[in-house]
């Protein structure tokens, strides 16, 4: 009995195509099938990419890369496709997936149009039609990069999806949506309050329930630009919700909290810098037995990284939350004034420094636009190069410690009369909030002594 020829379907198809001219998986699917069973093959596999473009990466196309894998286990002879653009459209690509063909005896060929790599004549007409082929996805590319960047300097959406709290209007403006901004703000209020993430979607979903953010959504809100009105890296694209001081506090927060699982509140977790390994200290709960058959919680602190390994690398001694508690309210606003000193001992010699990288950085995008304009160099290159220096000049205006010295000092003028009486009526909860508020680490030394304090 003649040995049938195994053959794999390989479809696939962009989203744009899909909405665009109607094709689908489905019906390529239905083709391919028909002409395998019209030439006997025997059908061992279907491998199906829906959504991704053939100018994608081979990493991000799943299937093609299942499908590869079945070729170096030599389970095909052959594979279909319908089109020479629903297999490639990069010839380097091309070349690294035929090399591995080629080992394993695999050809392909496509049923719509006339490519077949099992003969010189074809492989010919593959490379050359693929370099076309390309170089088309090139200049469409182009085209397209050039639209999205007019829409952008127009403050344009570019497409129909918009963060929890906004919406697209008729002529394309990113706007605040009725039905969510109050929602919105009533989020970032109550996180700005406590710094509980958790807390805050319970308490969104009790008053608003169904249309309050999912989990998901309330925590882009915490990280995404476009609540304080940035979109594309493009500032004031859309109307804000919280300003940038109040991101900046949200993320510093966010940077340093580790998920406690337990149901005791510590307000110092992930502050403390382990003197041994540098690692962040977590909190325990040290349980001590009472006379009368109670049990009362000393929250305390030690190392995560001895904690979880258990391998012991170096000393694994506790700290008790009350000793650093009563450190901070003894000399916290000392600790606060020392911090402005040395942020402007440090900002004397940077200025000049600063603005002379600016005025340089200036000068080369200058220079870019100049070779752009003639020519000279291509969108690419130019994009490429002129973001890196636009994004290295704002972080170098960014960088100035000024507006941190004024936080400081308006900390110190706010609360040192009677910050004492308002921090003894808060519960655990809002003096975490208070503390991860205004700190960002703890030092202490291998005798568990409080070192220095870092503001944020």
């Amino acid at each position: 009995m003649e040995k049938k020829i195994r053959c794999a379907i390989y479809d696939r198809v962009s989203h744009e195509l899909q909405v665009e001219k109607g094709h689908s998986l489905e019906a390529q699917k239905e083709l391919l099938t028909q002409y395998a069973i019209s030439q006997g093959y025997e059908i061992v596999g279907y491998y199906e990419d829906e959504g991704i473009s053939a100018r994608k990466k081979m990493g991000d196309r799943k299937e093609l890369l299942r499908l590869l894998e079945d070729v170096k286990k030599d389970k095909i002879d052959i594979i279909l496709v319908t089109k020479l653009d629903r297999w490639f459209r990069s010839v380097k690509d091309y070349h690294n997936t035929q090399a591995i063909l080629d080992n394993h005896n695999c050809s392909w060929r496509t049923i719509l149009e006339d490519y077949d790599s099992s003969t010189a004549d074809g492989q010919l007409k593959i490379n050359i039609m693929l370099s076309v082929s390309q170089n088309e996805a090139d200049r469409t590319s182009e085209r397209i990069k050039t639209v999205f960047d007019y829409k952008k300097r127009h403050k344009k959406a570019i497409s129909g999806s918009v963060p929890f709290g906004y919406m697209i209007d008729d002529e394309k403006n990113v706007i605040k949506n009725p039905d969510q901004s109050e929602i919105v703000e009533a989020a970032f209020k109550k996180y700005l309050s406590t710094f509980n993430k958790w807390g805050t979607l319970d308490y969104l979903r009790d008053i608003y329930g169904d249309d309050a953010p999912t989990e998901n959504q309330l925590l882009a809100m915490f990280e995404h630009p476009a609540y304080i009105g940035t979109l594309f890296g493009i500032e004031g694209f859309c109307e804000p919700y919280i300003n940038a001081e109040q991101r900046e506090k949200i993320m510093a927060v966010k940077s340093q909290r580790k998920r406690v699982m337990t149901g005791t509140v510590y307000l110092f977790s992930s502050m403390i810098v382990c003197p041994w390994c540098g690692k962040k200290w977590s909190g325990l709960s040290n349980k001590y037995h009472r006379q009368d058959g109670g049990i009362t919680i000393h929250p305390a602190y030690r190392c995560s990284k001895y904690y979880y390994t258990g391998k012991g690398r170096h000393p694994h001694p506790s700290l008790s939350e009350r000793k650093i508690e009563d450190y901070l309210r003894a000399n916290l606003f000392r600790l606060i004034r020392e911090q402005i000193y040395d942020i402007e001992q440090e900002e004397k010699d940077k200025p000049r420094q600063r603005k002379n990288r600016i005025k340089s950085i200036q000068l080369e995008m200058q220079r870019l636009n100049f070779l752009f304009q003639k020519g000279r160099i291509g969108m690419d290159y130019y994009d490429e190069n002129y973001t890196a220096l636009e994004e290295e000049a704002k972080a170098l205006q960014e960088e100035s410690k000024v507006v941190q010295i004024q936080q400081l000092r308006k900390m110190i003028d706010i609360g040192e009369s009677n910050w004492l009486g308002m921090y003894d009526a808060l519960d655990r909860q809002h003096k975490k909030a208070f503390w991860k508020g205004i700190i960002k680490e703890i030092y202490i030394d291998k005798e568990k002594r409080i070192t220095k304090v870092i503001f944020l």
